[in-house]
């Protein structure tokens, strides 16, 4: 080799390392399938797909990027690896718009090194939700008024409240009725009912009742024992109708009461309860039917 070769020789070797070496560190070319750049306002999701290198065992030489919120803009979601019809593998990373801006605005998608591969940033335009004004015309106005609330229809509820309240008057002459019914059935067949109720016309009146009152509760007693009953006999009374026994105390007292009344020579105590005691026997024989 000449002296004047050598020296070139050398010099091309070195511009030929040199150009392999920046080949070799220069990163590997990337294809990226971005988002559209354009019509996206709050809550959106921007997908951007990502062809990953294969190194030499065939996996991908890509690092995953972190999760969570990216500025002020996005919240970037955990990636995910896609492979298509050819084979290849694609990470898909989703970034959701977090804010809405006042005004029709240009944000970016963060760049990304994934190893040796780089991803630029890619512009996208997000716009708000609203106008930061209202057009304040016709109806659109920025306040508008309080709506009344709608009435109820008055004619439905007053149609039910009239056929609850004609129900009511039914049940309630019903009722009545039957009370009427019962207490005359009673009246008809019960001894201590009907004496009870004769009292109660007595009370009503001024004619000698304290002697008809007297007569008449003699005459249930009477009936109800089957045979007349006086103070002696009273134990058979009470055999036969033994739900009077509670009664007894009341029953003696009567029974002396009317002795001194009808066959003493001395006047008798007007101011025995006569008409309790005949509510108390009627009361007594009402829960004995029952």
């Amino acid at each position: 080799m000449s002296p004047f070769a050598r020296p070139l020789f050398l010099v091309i070797t070195a511009v030929i390392l040199s150009m392999t070496h920046a080949a070799r560190a220069a990163p590997a070319p990337v294809i990226v399938e971005q988002p559209r750049a354009f019509g996206y306002t709050v809550g959106d999701v921007l997908s951007q797909r990502i062809l990953l290198p294969l190194g030499n065992d065939g996996s991908s030489a890509a690092a995953t990027p972190s999760t969570g919120r990216i500025g002020i803009w996005f919240e970037r979601h955990h990636p995910r690896i896609e492979t298509d019809g050819e084979g290849r593998r694609w990470m898909v990373i989703d970034y959701q718009i977090v804010n809405a801006p006042q005004t029709l605005t240009t944000i970016s998608l963060p760049a990304l090194t994934l190893g040796s591969v780089q991803v630029p940033e890619w512009p996208v335009s997000v716009s708000p939700l609203t106008p930061n004004t209202a057009f304040g015309t016709g109806d659109l106005l920025p306040l508008r008024p309080d709506r009344p609330a709608p009435l109820p229809a008055i004619a439905p509820l007053r149609r039910q409240a009239m056929w609850a309240l004609g129900f009511l008057a039914l049940t309630l002459a019903a009722w009545f009725g039957w009370w009427k019914w019962r207490n005359t059935r009673e009246a008809a067949r019960l001894p201590f009912a009907r004496a009870y109720m004769e009292m109660q016309r007595l009370e009503s009146s001024q004619s000698d009742k304290n002697a008809r009152g007297w007569l008449c509760l003699h005459r249930a007693l009477n009936e109800t024992a089957g045979q007349v009953v006086h103070a002696g006999s009273l134990p058979s009374l009470l055999a036969r109708a033994p739900h009077l026994q509670a009664l007894q105390p009341q029953l003696e007292r009567f029974y002396q009461h009317s002795g001194e009344r009808f066959f003493a020579s001395r006047s008798a105590d007007e101011s025995f309860p006569l008409l309790d005691l005949s509510r108390a026997l009627y009361r007594v024989e009402r829960r004995q039917q029952q």
